[in-house]
């Protein structure tokens, strides 16, 4: 069995995570099964792969107001996409051909729009008979996602499955999934009460991966707030990991790149809460590890979209700007109504998912390979949700 997984761009992001969970989900209940990644863009021509990653890091950072008028003029459009001619399409369809013929794939999971697009237009040509599968990670549906020809769906939230119920153009099964985590990181029994005498909670601020980070203002911050303890998580960027280094203060530490899953796990269990942007993996993570999250930006489009969706729902608490973070931190942390409120928001949240656990998602996949599904070694019995899974 091989099963074919196409994220965006080769730099690490939420699709690539997304991917890299189920990879290691299927491989663990089908050890014989070939699971691989492969981005449609840099396969199709890397010059124009490194040209895009370039210019849309260019473009949030330095026009971020155009870029989100772009982004909503784009992905939302009176029309589905995959119905559509696309001016770059050929090129894309060409080398997905290919592809289906070189890899011979049993399944193919899309967390990206543009491959997904592309094989729905595949499917409704009659020219791909391999079940597809939609995982979203953000947490809405925008157009850009291909839905007539598409299998099946792993939804990020209610809301997006009663989205796709009502669109008749979407005739896949729907799974409200939530968006897929790695299995590394572990879901905590219950989170342990830490208000002991003389506890600093530890705050997890997540600094910017790529320099699209946090607020300058907000990392001064850290400084004088040393009634907290911040881990700072610097990613790939090496001049603010080297800047906080610099204070050689206890109550401040700056992590440079996580590449252990177990380490970052680990990470989460001794944190009080998260600081963060409203990535739709990073979201997750935290949603599973059942910590308070504060949102002190977001990037423009997608994750501005985010957070449309999760503060309605109560998951997140949007940072005010312009009062300092420790104040905003003191009062929310030691408000018990508050937290409590938090704690039924994630319970509703989890409430929604048809996947309560990893093996329920492993279960979900096996059905749609029947032929996989039929052996009796290898299904595991589920109790099925029929409010948010349907056909």
């Amino acid at each position: 069995m091989k099963v074919l997984f196409f994220p965006h761009l080769q730099m690490q992001s939420g699709h690539h995570q997304a991917a890299e969970a189920l990879m290691d989900l299927i491989h663990r209940q089908y050890p014989e099964a070939e699971v691989k990644k492969i981005d449609l863009l840099s396969e199709t021509n890397q010059l124009l792969e490194k040209v895009i990653k370039t210019g849309y890091l260019q473009w949030i950072k330095l026009a971020p107001r155009l870029y989100s008028r772009a982004y909503k003029k784009l992905y939302f459009s009176e029309k589905p996409l995959d119905e559509q001619y696309i001016w770059h399409q050929p090129l894309f369809l060409h080398k997905l051909k290919q592809l289906m013929k070189e890899e011979q794939p049993d399944l193919i999971f899309c967390t990206h729009s543009l491959p997904s697009c592309m094989l729905s237009k595949l499917k409704i040509a009659g020219q791909c008979d391999v079940p597809v599968v939609n995982v979203y990670t953000d947490f809405f549906v925008h157009d850009y996602w291909g839905h007539r020809g598409i299998d099946a769906h792993f939804l990020p939230t209610a809301e997006a499955w009663h989205q796709l119920l009502d669109d008749p153009n979407v005739p896949g099964r729907l799974f409200v999934t939530g968006i897929p985590v790695h299995r590394k990181i572990r879901r905590p029994a219950e989170r342990p009460l830490k208000k002991t005498a003389g506890h600093k909670p530890v705050i997890l601020l997540a600094g910017g991966n790529s320099g699209l980070g946090c607020p300058a203002r907000m990392f001064r911050e850290l400084k004088e707030a040393d009634d907290f303890r911040f881990i700072v998580l610097c990613g790939h960027n090496r001049r603010l990991y080297q800047k906080i280094q610099s204070w050689n203060l206890a109550h401040v530490k700056a992590m440079p790149y996580i590449a252990l899953r177990e380490e970052m796990d680990a990470i989460y269990d001794d944190a009080d809460a998260i600081v963060t942007k409203p990535g739709g993996v990073t979201v997750s993570e935290g949603l599973r590890k059942r910590l308070p999250m504060f949102i002190h930006s977001a990037l423009p489009g997608q994750e501005e979209m985010n957070l449309e969706t999760l503060i309605p729902k109560g998951l997140v608490e949007r940072l005010q700007p312009g009062r300092p973070l420790a104040v905003q931190l003191r009062e929310v942390l030691a408000d018990d109504l508050r937290l409590a409120q938090w704690k039924r928001a994630m319970d509703r949240y989890s409430d929604e998912l048809a996947a309560q656990s990893d093996e329920e998602l492993v279960s979900i996949i096996s059905e749609l390979l029947p032929s996989l599904a039929a052996r009796p070694s290898e299904k595991k019995e589920t109790e099925e949700k029929h409010s948010f899974a349907t056909t």
